[in-house]
């Protein structure tokens, strides 16, 4: 019999992707991202999985952001000794974010740590490489990964029955196509059932301009001589950022003088990965013929010092740090420097989920507490949501609709609200939908 049980971003919760897929007693997991949020939801990585890794025939990673890859590690403390196939930009940045994950760990003493890097050596060892479109078998599965268009590397995962009829497709995260630097989204064909993001299934992104957006905000900045704060996923968000304001110096609509400074050491990690993969390109971005990330003014601040060292920087000046979602690293300490002036901006530039400090700022509040310090907001709050690396209603409901043949789609990796809307218009598009939650098994018959 062929299941799916759901391990993860069910019951209306974006984060923790993982998906444990079962044909006639052979097993195979589809991501094991990390639960983020809310103490609520963040304490779900401390609960004992509810598979028994040491059975799985092999592990399936759709990309590198955390919520999709960060419990991965555990793994290797279960008796799990298969391979765990992605992409080679995957590989990359999986290293990278899992490594930076125990960093911060190890940071902060007085939480409980999920694994070390011995955990995460291992993981690599078991790691094989795999190409877009074409197809491999593992135990009586057949798989293909094609382009997610959400971030380097991103995939959606095709599976077939070795022996029966039957395509199960995973969406993984579906990008915001076309995007600025990578390739875009693939298309399905067709499938029976298919496991379905459904982040921004309530709303479609304002119709705006992120280049016109970003350099009205600067103009803005340079011109009260402020501050502007950016929030900023390291895997892709800063390479957006860095390669429009490439643009934006090149043709002189925001001043020479300006310093921009690039306080992610993970960021500026992630922008090195990204020149090592220039097949998985647009069109736009391959066409040029110098570093499509880099600029006049631009600051690279890898030490805490450098970055302490910001606040000396005569104004006005722009500060690109992470988190995105402001759940930690150096953006905090900037925030805790610059928020209560109204002469800051701060712009968020990528999706803000429940509980996290980001959300509660993006939802009006006057007060923020970073650590034991209570900040005062004066700052002007602002989204640039064209910027979102997931695709919005309407580009989802056109994902979904190219494909042919679903008998049900199965919608994950959202709040309630966005999830139950996205089903609403699903519906209307006379398609059936099933809202799993959070450990439970689905028979696909």
């Amino acid at each position: 019999m062929l299941s799916i049980k759901f391990l993860g971003a069910s019951s209306g919760c974006v984060t923790g992707s993982s998906y444990l897929l079962e044909n006639d007693g052979q097993q195979i997991l589809i991501d094991l991202g990390l639960f983020q949020g809310s103490k609520e939801i963040a304490d779900l990585n401390y609960k004992p999985l509810d598979f028994n890794p040491s059975k799985l025939k092999g592990v399936f990673l759709t990309h590198a952001h955390l919520d999709h890859c960060g419990r991965l590690p555990l793994l290797m403390q279960l008796g799990f000794f298969g391979k765990v196939f992605m992409t080679a930009p995957t590989r990359s940045l999986l290293e990278l974010s899992l490594n930076d994950t125990v960093k911060i760990a190890e940071e902060t003493p007085w939480k409980t740590k999920l694994y070390g890097y011995s955990e995460v050596n291992k993981l690599l060892k078991l790691i094989e490489i795999v190409e877009y479109d074409k197809q491999f078998e593992i135990a009586n599965f057949l798989v293909t990964f094609k382009n997610a268009g959400h971030i380097l590397g991103s995939a959606s995962i095709e599976i077939k029955e070795k022996k029966g009829e039957k395509k199960i497709v995973f969406s993984g995260d579906i990008g915001n196509t076309p995007e600025d630097i990578i390739k875009p989204t693939q298309y399905i064909d067709s499938a029976d059932y298919v496991v379905m993001e459904a982040t921004y299934g309530d709303k479609n992104h304002k119709k705006e301009n992120a280049s016109l957006v970003l350099n009205q905000v600067i103009n803005q900045t340079e011109d009260r001589s402020g501050v502007l704060l950016i929030p900023a996923f390291s895997l892709e968000r800063t390479q957006e950022l860095l390669h429009l304001i490439y643009h934006l110096k090149k043709e002189n609509k925001i001043r020479r003088d300006t310093p921009f400074f690039l306080d992610s050491p993970m960021g500026i990690q992630a922008t090195l990965i990204f020149k090592e993969f220039k097949e998985f390109y647009n069109s736009e971005l391959l066409s040029h013929h110098d570093d499509p990330f880099s600029f006049e003014g631009l600051v690279i601040t890898e030490s805490v010092r450098d970055s302490k060292d910001i606040i000396k920087a005569i104004t006005p000046k722009v500060i690109i740090a992470g988190s995105g979602m402001m759940s930690g690293g150096r953006i905090l300490h900037h925030a805790i420097n610059y928020l209560p002036s109204s002469k800051t901006a701060l712009l968020f530039v990528g999706y803000q989920a429940e509980g996290t400090l980001g959300r509660k700022i993006l939802e009006g509040a006057g007060h923020i507490q970073i650590d034991k310090e209570m900040v005062k907001v004066r700052a002007k709050i602002m989204e640039l949501e064209a910027l979102s690396s997931h695709a919005d209603q309407a580009k989802l409901l056109t994902w979904a609709r190219n494909i042919r043949g679903v008998n049900k789609f199965f919608l994950t990796h959202a709040e309630n609200m966005q999830r139950e809307s996205f089903a609403n218009v699903l519906r209307r598009n006379n398609l059936k939908v099933y809202l799993p939650s959070l450990g439970e098994t689905v028979a696909l018959i």
